[in-house]
């Protein structure tokens, strides 16, 4: 856990969040978000639950103006805001506080097994002999995999490069050190690859209400061809990615979210880090709630925002 750093009496949330990351690679940015969230809680005092729910919506805006995917940010922040405060009223400033504080505690503990949860639970899908096409790196994806393998389940692993960051190649280094068999393709070669694999698994930054996911751009074009070759598409997803977005298409999702922040003044000319894609090209989504269909999903969000 990194030290609190203050610039005069001010709590710094971006250096704080930052630090989270940059201390644990394998933390997602939303349990980041979470947790400088819960940090404020713990040492800020807030005279009212307005003032409280302003400095959270402060917090997360200045999270979101880093060059990270704000995607699960979002969702995670509006999640924690809300289950930490249902319920409050007739309650005195102070103990609405160790309430919220207690509960974010729990809220925060039960997503850091939710990767757990989902690997378990994708486990009598991944079958001996498998072979398996997964596009660039996916914390929960890789989790579900190593899982696998400590099953003693042998199989064979394709990974896409993953665009201009090729994150593929971290994956490949965690596949072959988990002792996983896999290769390296390009992402160019998902429709050749297609035809040989048994189904595609992929992660998620975000789930929307219709079903479908913001992902990493090239998983439109896997799902487009997975369905076109009748392979399963499933998604891998913890619940804190739910969002309260509904895009029809590519245009309808917000720049921000699609285009780093040092690029949203002049988009023309960069490449989207991210695509939309539809419901009707995902087989399940494997989450902490449970494995779903992509019609379940808006009543778990209604559940979840309830």
């Amino acid at each position: 856990m990194p030290e609190i750093v203050e610039k005069g009496e001010e709590f710094d949330v971006v250096t704080y969040f930052l630090q989270l990351l940059d201390n644990d690679k394998d933390m997602s940015s939303g349990i980041a978000a979470i947790k400088t969230l819960l940090m404020i809680l713990e040492k800020k005092q807030f005279g009212t639950i307005h003032i409280l729910h302003t400095t959270m919506r402060e917090a997360v805006a200045a999270m979101r103006n880093t060059d990270l995917s704000i995607a699960a940010i979002v969702s995670a922040g509006e999640l924690f805001c809300r289950f930490i405060t249902l319920s409050l009223d007739d309650k005195h400033m102070e103990e609405c506080r160790q309430i919220m504080l207690h509960r974010g505690k729990i809220f925060l503990t039960k997503l850091n097994n939710s990767r757990q949860v989902i690997a378990q639970q994708a486990q009598r899908f991944i079958c001996d002999g498998g072979r398996i096409l997964t596009h660039s790196r996916s914390r929960v994806v890789l989790k579900a995999l190593i899982t696998a393998s400590k099953n003693k389940k042998s199989f064979h692993v394709y990974v896409t490069q993953g665009g201009t960051e090729n994150s593929g190649d971290e994956m490949i280094k965690d596949l072959k050190a988990a002792g996983i068999e896999c290769t390296l393709i390009l992402d160019s070669a998902t429709g050749y690859v297609m035809e040989s694999v048994d189904f595609v698994m992929v992660g998620a930054e975000a789930v929307v209400e219709s079903g479908g996911i913001i992902n990493r751009i090239g998983s439109y074009t896997m799902g487009l061809c997975a369905r076109e070759m009748k392979k399963p598409f499933y998604v891998l997803a913890e619940s804190f990615k739910f969002s309260r977005l509904y895009p029809l298409n590519q245009r309808d999702l917000p720049n921000e979210y699609k285009y780093s922040r040092k690029h949203l003044n002049d988009v023309a000319k960069v490449h989207p880090l991210v695509d939309y894609t539809p419901p009707a090209y995902i087989t399940l989504l494997f989450t902490d709630l449970g494995i779903l269909t992509p019609s379940a999903v808006s009543d778990e969000l209604i559940k979840l925002y309830m």
